[in-house]
């Protein structure tokens, strides 16, 4: 259903997978975990094209992808957190100019490391009208909360070792003490990354399904203008 596509990243250029709704809707961002650019996300992008959406995720790793664990954990944490923010600037550029997309404004959606780089686009970037969290960290984003504009949907595990139930009530506390429209859902028997079909060792249909429903009604409501 997709295809390769490139656009302008500050001067240089970024790779990424585009796929395509059968008429025009509303864009969406959709970042990679720890692993890069893997089928499992260009999955993601089809299955919203296949509900109307435009979705378009792009290369972090600018080709590099890994089965590793220790390889996508040393891949995540050479990522130049820089070079991510002009990426995804890029990428949500492009996007909002695609013909296929409807509406001023984007959303981003985002899993594991993407997570954290899903909120982070949104705080730097206006075009950005929603924002999905699934289970995201990362120790090097650092989003600044303050001038997110975007609504929030943070989608969490209860057995999350990574991003675990208190780094949640922390960052439940942070956007409420700064005012910001958030909605956090945490499925209590889950592990991380349990929406991740490919990894049987973790995935939970049942969460999964049920996040699945929750995102695309959330974006479905902040996007439909």
């Amino acid at each position: 259903m997709g295809e390769r596509v490139t656009f302008k990243s500050n001067g240089t250029n970024t790779s990424g997978y585009m796929s395509r709704p059968a008429r025009p809707g509303p864009g969406l961002i959709v970042i990679q975990e720890w692993w890069g650019l893997v089928p499992h996300i260009c999955d993601i992008a089809d299955r919203f094209a296949a509900v109307g959406f435009c979705a378009l995720a792009p290369d972090l790793f600018h080709g590099a992808t890994t089965k590793s664990p220790d390889e996508a954990g040393k891949l995540m944490m050479a990522l130049r957190i820089d070079q991510a923010a002009r990426d995804l600037a890029g990428a949500i550029n492009y996007l909002r100019a695609d013909a296929d997309v409807k509406g001023q404004k984007v959303g981003t959606i985002g899993f594991c490391m993407g997570g954290a780089l899903s909120l982070f686009a949104a705080c730097r970037n206006s075009s950005v009208g929603a924002c999905a969290v699934f289970y995201g960290g990362h120790p090097n984003v650092k989003p600044d909360l303050a001038s997110l504009e975007a609504p929030v949907l943070g989608v969490f595990a209860g057995k999350d070792t990574f991003v675990s139930p208190a780094v949640v009530s922390e960052l439940d506390k942070q956007l409420t003490h700064a005012g910001k429209r958030h909605e956090f859902h945490t499925y209590p028997d889950a592990q991380h990354a349990f929406f991740n079909d490919q990894r049987p060792e973790v995935y939970d249909a049942a969460a999964a399904a049920d996040a699945w429903g929750k995102t695309l009604a959330f974006f479905r409501r902040e996007l439909r203008g």
